[in-house]
């Protein structure tokens, strides 16, 4: 089988590496790490595609350590065994560096099979993964290892990998490739920052492509239908797939129409009806609140119709209600006084309900004052009267106070009017 163009695409220098300037340029830590020979227990996380492989078997080849790799998807425990093992042999003299892909696949166990030798120094750790790596990784793990943030390439970035990808397949294959500048940058901009899908999309791009003589001619046709949506980076059980939902909704409550509806149309692309109809939702209650408090109903409207027609039809109302709730007042008050009702209640901050409030109409012979004593609030001017509702213990406390909108202070002076005359 033919290894990928991605695997035969390796850097010969740290400056070859496509991206991740942030780690490898100029006088960077991690650069003057690998370049002072002295490596340590390293830990690279961040999406696929972005060089976390690339860059850890650059490392190793620069090391007179012996390279082993694992993959945490299939390795068992019987292969770091297995590895332990080469320690006291002639291959394992000066060490071994182990490269562990996905660790957050091993257990706790597997990762504390490994601990002892990481922490004498016998085996160098590299390991990557696209999970965030202080919840998945064991913290004695965690603690002799220093973590790298890999973030997703630039299309610039890409753009020129696709360049030097293209001559590589040129001196392959012996013939002359024909990319235009309008064909890269697509596969550029529709890898989503990931390197190995450009690479993919490239080769299978000069696999679709006519022969023109000595030469492969790619076109803007052939590129559009290969990288078609793998812009999209989105794993419901990953980091993206929250990350994504938590700027949806952060936009709705920066009001920022733009935003919300790129973070809207990334979870529709996706398939993720469920998660946008909720955080719409939960946005409408809490961060519109009763600063106009009548789109909570519209929303609920707009997610049962989209609910209803489906995607992509879906997209039209849930795009009204984004809008809307971007456009629209906001307030927190309600949500505010609600968690902090609650919080009271966590402490133990109750007590018994008033007796005008109970549900009973008689009272035993110990009671002295006889009666329900409630006040019905509508026997009296403007339906108001007051009585005490809360328990005894915490009678004076105030949850709720208004917000500054014009809703809730026509409410306030309302009130304030009512109350004022009793």
């Amino acid at each position: 089988m033919k290894t990928p163009l991605a695997d035969r695409f390796r850097p010969q220098s740290l400056d070859d590496i496509v991206g991740q300037r942030h780690l490898l340029g100029d006088g960077k830590p991690l650069r003057r790490i690998i370049e002072s020979g002295e490596i340590p227990n390293l830990i690279f996380y961040g999406p696929s595609g972005v060089g976390k492989t690339t860059l850890a078997t650059y490392i190793a080849n620069k090391t007179n350590k012996t390279l082993r790799k694992l993959n945490g998807t299939t390795a068992s425990t019987s292969d770091i065994k297995e590895i332990v093992a080469q320690l006291n042999t002639f291959s394992g003299l000066n060490g071994i560096l182990l490269y562990l892909d996905e660790i957050q696949y091993f257990n706790k166990k597997q990762q504390q099979t490994l601990l002892e030798f990481i922490e004498n120094g016998s085996i160098t750790l590299i390991a990557s993964t696209t999970e965030n790596p202080y919840f998945y990784v064991y913290n004695a793990i965690l603690s002799r290892s220093t973590v790298f943030e890999f973030k997703s390439v630039e299309p610039d970035e890409v753009e020129k990998a696709v360049y030097r990808a293209a001559k590589l397949l040129e001196q392959e294959q012996d013939i002359g490739i024909e990319l235009p500048e309008s064909c890269a940058r697509k596969i550029a901009f529709g890898c989503g920052g990931d390197v190995r899908k450009a690479m993919n999309a490239l080769e299978l791009s000069v696999i679709a492509a006519d022969t023109d003589g000595n030469k492969k001619v790619i076109t803007d046709e052939i590129v559009s239908q290969l990288v078609q949506r793998s812009a999209m980076r989105y794993d419901r059980d990953g980091d993206e797939h929250y990350d994504i939902l938590s700027a949806y909704q952060k936009s709705m409550r920066g009001s920022d129409p733009n935003a919300a509806l790129h973070y809207l149309g990334r979870l529709l692309e996706a398939g993720d009806l469920p998660g946008a109809c909720r955080r719409l939702m939960v946005c409408a209650c809490e961060d519109v609140g009763l600063a106009y408090p009548q789109i909570i109903p519209i929303v609920k409207s707009c997610v049962d119709i989209a609910q209803a027609v489906g995607l992509p039809e879906a997209r039209i109302p849930l795009g009204d209600a984004v809008v809307m709730v971007c456009n629209a007042p906001k307030s927190n008050s309600a949500y505010l006084a609600m968690d902090a009702a609650l919080a009271d209640i966590r402490r133990g901050n109750t007590g018994p309900i008033p007796r005008q409030l109970q549900n009973k109409h008689f009272d035993g012979e110990d009671n002295p004052n006889k009666g329900q004593n409630y006040l019905y609030p509508h026997d009296y001017p403007d339906h108001y009267t007051p009585q005490q509702y809360l328990p005894d213990a915490i009678k004076d406390r105030v949850y709720y106070h208004s917000g500054d909108n014009k809703n809730e202070q026509a409410f306030k002076a309302y009130w304030e009017k009512i109350k004022g005359r009793c």
